[in-house]
């Protein structure tokens, strides 16, 4: 029991409990089944881009290029779509571009082994300055119905939403591959000390390689969602998502230097961040505010852990 009180996991489900119980009691609204399930569109797409996000974080690099990256793709798709091409093909080619994209960052990084954060901060202002070059200061619209209703539909008929159930899905993919295969502990093994494992043979290079690319194929996919779901395409799309995604995932528990945190505590990060948000907009709380109590959230994240380290060395050092 004192394990499963320590693990980060059982502070963010008490934390989401208190937010279910405080919520419900503030407003009547926030307990509708139907009304919670309608706001985890407000986070699918951006947890879509965490669940791999985490691995890159546990490997000790991040990805700073994904909402630029989403930008990007999504112009392609748009500018693809007003030339007269296919809804669907304009879809694969945005997701074509994404791929290409985290490839680039990818490739860059194991070839010139420069820092991730480097890399990717650089691609960050390229990709978006390519959405610009693209579409200027205008936005695509027009986009067919049934576009629409992949990102704002409902999974066969019922009160889930498509995009929780693409989420859903994909994050027992990732969290399988995570915590059940050589490729998951090579991931871990990488963040705790990346030199030890080149030595010992892992493909070091190859597997962030891998991550990177899977990293713009979320992102472009997270794109198509996005457009499916607002029905237009500008080149500030996804704005300020990047730092979302990381808040999600240090908040779920993933350090920041690598080595350690579960898919488990992504999930649980995104669902308290998305129905915190959700009943904060229910009581008209200004989104300032909203901003403030995730960024506490996060400071709590980071400081707790340490805390309850020093806590557990008090006995030692005594004796």
């Amino acid at each position: 029991m004192s394990k499963l009180i320590r693990r980060w996991e059982f502070v963010l489900v008490v934390l989401l409990a208190a937010v279910f119980v405080i919520m419900s009691r503030l407003s009547p609204y926030f307990l509708d089944l139907r009304n919670l399930l309608d706001a985890t569109l407000n986070f699918t797409e951006k947890g879509i881009i965490a669940l791999c996000m985490a691995l890159i974080v546990i490997t000790g690099s991040v990805d700073l290029s994904v909402a630029s990256n989403m930008a990007m793709s999504a112009a392609v798709m748009g500018i693809a779509y007003r030339s007269g091409m296919g809804i669907g093909t304009a879809a694969v080619l945005c997701l074509l571009v994404g791929t290409l994209g985290g490839f680039f960052n990818g490739i860059i990084i194991t070839r010139f082994k420069l820092p991730a954060m480097v890399v990717t901060l650089a691609s960050f202002s390229l990709f978006r300055g390519i959405a610009y070059v693209l579409l200027g200061n205008q936005a695509v619209t027009g986009y067919p119905y049934q576009f629409y209703d992949l990102g704002q539909g409902y999974f066969l008929g019922t009160y889930i939403p498509n995009q929780f159930v693409f989420f859903a899905v994909l994050a027992v993919i990732f969290g399988v591959v995570l915590h059940k295969t050589t490729f998951g502990r090579y991931i871990y093994a990488i963040g705790n000390n990346e030199n030890a494992c080149r030595y010992s043979g892992v493909p070091v290079d190859r597997i962030k390689l891998i991550l990177f690319t899977i990293s713009g194929l979320v992102s472009s996919f997270a794109a198509v969602l996005l457009t499916s779901r607002i029905l237009s395409t500008r080149p500030n799309i996804a704005q300020g998502f990047e730092l979302e995604v990381i808040t999600a995932v240090v908040l779920g528990g993933v350090s920041i230097n690598g080595g350690s945190g579960t898919m488990l505590g992504v999930v649980l990060s995104l669902l308290l961040i998305g129905f915190t948000r959700f009943g904060m907009s229910l009581l008209n709380v200004p989104a300032q505010v909203m901003t403030v109590l995730i960024g506490c959230l996060l400071i709590f994240a980071i400081l707790l852990p340490k805390v309850l380290e020093r806590v557990g060395q008090r006995p030692s050092s005594r004796a």
